[in-house]
């Protein structure tokens, strides 16, 4: 639902402030629909049928993978594509992955969406319609900022979204931005929120020049003073930084490489998430193996470290395979 709009909307009709906070209540717990929203005037509700679209976007495709994930592609208005994945877990955990850009313009070697195209930023209805569209279909508890795009990239509406979400079920601790270290958006984050969102960081390569190769957003913002951010957020926030690393088989992913990732984060700051590669037509993905060692050599320094569960993979759905025609 595009929220600006529904605001000049109302305000043209002469309709009491309270009618907004009506329909935005309906909306985050669900309905499919203005005629669902019952304590709205059913005059208001066909006006609004008329005037104003329920969503933003439009769905073009419908993937469901095995393991019960779900992969949404939507049309924005203007036809750009964007795409969002639902993700179910046997504890009961239902988790979305939301875009906060149509393609994602700094063009990470190992990731889909950075080999198509960038079209734009997304408006923060955009971005909370993606969720929407699941919460209509069941409840959800986790949303991570981390499909198409780079969320500092476009901050203010990043936040705009994510500040929403707590009505749609899904709390601030249970709210995660990803970045790949875009310094201007992170400065702000960390300036800016005091709400207890979570910051995760995507790194992948803890030697600068190969980091640098990966993703060259590391020339632009070199990864000492990404980290040394990192640890600003936490000094301030009180709260550990996630880093996301890719393993990719002969790249990243030998021993002594985590030796230098455990010597540049340090045993108090961050949670290590190591995640198997999923295919994209680059790289070959770390054996079990190979990242065992990884893992372990990690926890030996002292670091809390993890293995991403992978979710949807058979229908490239999982991190780093979103790449929208």
């Amino acid at each position: 639902m595009d929220l600006r709009a529904l605001t000049e909307t109302l305000v043209r009709r002469g309709e009491p402030a309270f009618r907004e906070r009506q329909v935005w209540q309906w909306t985050a717990r669900g309905a499919a629909g203005y005629d669902e929203m019952t304590s709205v005037p059913a005059a208001l509700r066909a006006s609004l049928v008329d005037e104003l679209p329920f969503s933003t976007l439009t769905v073009a495709h419908e993937a469901r993978s095995r393991d019960g994930t779900l992969k949404l592609l939507f049309h924005t208005a203007d036809g750009h594509p964007v795409e969002a994945v639902l993700m179910r877990f046997r504890d009961g955990r239902r988790s979305v992955c939301v875009s906060s850009q149509s393609g994602c313009p700094l063009t990470c070697t190992f990731c889909a969406t950075g080999q198509m195209r960038f079209r734009r930023n997304l408006t923060a209805s955009e971005i909370l319609d993606q969720a929407l569209h699941f919460r209509r279909l069941e409840p959800i508890d986790h949303v991570v900022f981390m499909g198409m795009g780079e969320p500092m990239l476009n901050i203010d509406e990043v936040l705009a979204a994510a500040r929403r979400l707590p009505d749609l079920g899904v709390t601030h601790r249970r709210t995660t931005i990803s970045t790949v270290g875009w310094l201007p958006g992170l400065r702000k984050f960390v300036d800016e929120v005091e709400e207890p969102i979570r910051l995760a960081l995507s790194l992948h390569a803890a030697d600068p020049a190969l980091r640098s190769e990966l993703m060259p957003v590391n020339e632009r913002y070199p990864l000492s003073e990404v980290v040394a951010e990192c640890r600003r957020y936490v000094e301030l926030r009180r709260r550990k930084v996630f880093v996301e690393y890719v393993m990719l088989a002969g790249v990243n992913d030998r021993v002594e490489q985590a030796r230098a990732l455990a010597d540049l984060l340090g045993p108090d700051a961050f949670k290590v998430n190591l995640i198997p590669y999923n295919p994209t037509g680059t790289f070959g993905g770390s054996s079990p193996k190979a990242i065992e060692a990884f893992e372990g050599e990690l926890r030996r320094a002292g670091i809390p470290t993890t293995v991403r569960l992978t979710r949807g993979r058979d229908i490239a759905a999982a991190c780093g395979q979103l790449a929208a025609a």
